[in-house]
């Protein structure tokens, strides 16, 4: 990639974030957004606000960094870099990841409650359930771990008592799909004040899931 090219995506993180914001997913220095980038990955720096992001600030990462004395070397990345790092590592289909505070997601992860197949758009995030993670302190190893492990064949989940993770080949997917969990979180928090809603069973969800392999971003976003 060019420096036109590192720059352009610089600039579309920076752009994400203030999306995450607009959306209402993010607030303040809550969550972080990072992308693929030659041997590494570019991410949002640590406790700065959206609005105040430039393309300057984006941190790069290489994809080996280990250690926290590493970053001695770096202006300041957000504190989960290794969540950002770790998924990018294991996952070669994804090449952007946000995190975010959404407020109703996070009312189910704070109970530790996966988001079942009350609805359709379920399978978005790649299965039959979106997963809640257990809880381990921000930016810490064992919540990369955990968030892993969630993430096994997903492209979701919840992180209990923190927030959502998101994937994407792309920034734009990442968002949208970030934005979708929240609104099915929003669904599913309303279901349950008439009761424990029903659910698709898992025959129903494998159709879903076998006919979203043909459906592209644009198609899904419109059903």
């Amino acid at each position: 990639m060019s420096a036109a090219d590192e720059r352009a995506l610089r600039r579309a993180i920076v752009d994400t974030s203030l999306e995450m914001e607009r959306l209402g997913i993010n607030q303040g220095t809550s969550g972080n957004v990072s992308a693929r980038y030659r041997d590494g990955f570019l991410i949002t720096p640590s406790g700065v606000p959206a609005r105040e992001l430039g393309e300057a600030a984006i941190v790069w990462l290489p994809l080996d960094i280990t250690d926290d004395a590493e970053l001695l070397r770096v202006e300041r990345p957000s504190s989960e870099w290794r969540m950002h790092r770790d998924i990018l590592r294991a996952r070669t289909d994804v090449h952007a990841v946000v995190h975010t505070h959404s407020i109703a997601a996070t009312a189910l992860a704070i109970h530790g409650r996966d988001i079942p197949a009350l609805h359709y758009m379920v399978a978005a995030a790649g299965g039959k359930s979106i997963r809640c993670a257990p809880y381990a302190v921000f930016g810490s190893q064992q919540l990369s771990d955990h968030a892993l492990a969630a993430l096994e064949d997903r492209r979701a989940c919840l992180l209990a008592h923190h927030g959502v993770i998101a994937l994407g080949t792309d920034l734009g997917r990442a968002v949208w799909l970030a934005h979708e969990v929240e609104v099915l979180a929003k669904q599913y928090l309303l279901a349950l004040q008439i009761g424990a809603p029903p659910v698709l069973s898992d025959e129903q969800m494998d159709e879903v899931l076998e006919k979203f392999k043909t459906y592209g971003r644009r198609n899904t976003e419109d059903r």
